[in-house]
């Protein structure tokens, strides 16, 4: 997926399932039923929270094997944040359908490793690709029964991205990686449901990933010629408060 194996990232993530399983037998240990009615409403809203860790899932061009200046280019794992809304209508007391389409602010980089130093004497060098990603997510939600205060689920869908900050038809642009602006592609997640007497809080963990080639390749730029396809690859924590 992401091949995350920073000591940092892995503390976080075992503190938030921590957080997460102590939510859960808290609510569980609740002898009164929060919002009694809730799961019985044919629609209802919220808003979304999230952090992301992504990166770019890269090809290498043939070109690479003979280029004489750059001899490494791979990706590197970074964070961002995002905000939404959330739509969801009931189906069944199994399934629902759920609309979310959030902001999302993301920075994705990729490390070369130069034959011979460039202008500022590196021969090491890093370039951030800054995005700022509107999301429209559309999924399928299939929940369990209702245990006390609590609540798993697991979710699938499609999703539709428009990157805001696009830079393909960049003219002044020597050394970027030039990224289009549509993708779109699969989503994957796991979630809790947590009934509190007036919301829901519900910490979600999912996989995003897009199925485009996102790379508007430029033979004449040293740092693109040497790569064939750009995918996105993303991990997403969200907590959604819902009514």
């Amino acid at each position: 997926m992401l091949h995350i194996h920073r000591p940092k990232t892995t503390v976080k993530f075992v503190t938030v399932l921590v957080l997460i399983f102590g939510l859960a037998s808290s609510a569980m240990a609740q002898r009164e039923l929060n919002l009694p009615e809730h799961d019985q409403k044919p629609y209802y809203f919220g808003i979304t929270i999230g952090g992301n860790m992504s990166r770019f899932h890269t090809e290498l061009h043939p070109r690479f094997l003979q280029d004489d200046s750059v001899y490494v280019a791979e990706p590197n794992n970074n964070g961002g944040l995002a905000l939404g809304l959330l739509a969801t209508a009931r189906l069944s007391d199994r399934f629902q359908v759920r609309f979310n389409p959030q902001l999302m602010f993301i920075n994705r980089s990729l490390r070369y490793k130069l034959k011979f130093p460039d202008q500022d004497g590196e021969t090491e060098v890093t370039k951030n690709v800054e995005s700022v990603t509107v999301s429209f997510p559309i999924q399928l939600k299939f929940q369990s029964d209702r245990i006390g205060n609590f609540r798993v689920y697991m979710m699938a869908g499609l999703k539709g991205d428009i990157d805001l900050a696009s830079n393909a038809r960049a003219r002044k642009a020597d050394d970027l990686v030039k990224l289009w602006k549509y993708d779109f592609g699969p989503e994957l997640g796991l979630g809790f449901n947590f009934y509190f007497p007036s919301f829901i809080l519900s910490p979600e963990l999912k996989i995003s990933n897009g199925w485009r080639n996102l790379h508007a390749r430029d033979e004449n730029l040293k740092y693109s010629s040497v790569i064939d396809r750009i995918q996105t690859r993303m991990i997403v924590l969200s907590i959604h408060i819902e009514g």
